[in-house]
């Protein structure tokens, strides 16, 4: 037998997720390039109900066909650091040329320090590692596309 003490309070359940009023939201348009397809489409879903405008890719190229077929502005692209034929640096790079506003947030399932110890990155990079909930993915996005200053873009190869 356990024997536990009343409780007198009423207690209110913890909700099990913050409500939307909480979640960062936006309406900027984000190039998200991911060969995972499962995490390109689960990283498009949770900005787009953000309310982002999302472009989508599964790798450097395809990112800059896309960026080159879209009018408007992209302010944030949104890369993996490791991709087939395209790292997610050499993508940047090739973006900001012709979009130099472009602020840039790189993922990876390595950690951000194990990237910059081995030159991939430079330090102070905008970085999320994965795997990326959604509250974080929200959270960094936002932080990054409210920050100040030059698109992020430059990185060692």
């Amino acid at each position: 037998k356990v024997y536990l003490p009343r409780e007198e309070l009423a207690v209110e359940p913890a909700a099990a997720t913050a409500p939307a009023a909480e979640r960062p939201t936006g309406s900027e348009t984000i190039l998200a390039a991911e060969d995972e397809e499962a995490l390109r489409e689960f990283v498009t879903m949770t900005l787009a109900e953000a309310g982002y405008h999302v472009l989508s890719a599964g790798d450097g190229s395809e990112a800059l066909q896309v960026a080159a077929q879209h009018e408007g502005e992209i302010h944030l692209l949104l890369t993996d650091v490791v991709m087939p034929r395209m790292s997610g640096s050499e993508l940047a790079r090739e973006l900001v040329k012709s979009r130099p506003a472009t602020k840039v947030l790189y993922a990876s399932g390595y950690t951000d320090d194990t990237i910059v110890h081995h030159g991939v990155l430079d330090p102070g990079t905008d970085f999320i590692s994965k795997p990326i909930s959604a509250r974080d993915l929200l959270r960094k996005v936002r932080d990054v596309l409210d920050r100040p200053g030059p698109a992020a873009g430059a990185a060692t190869a």
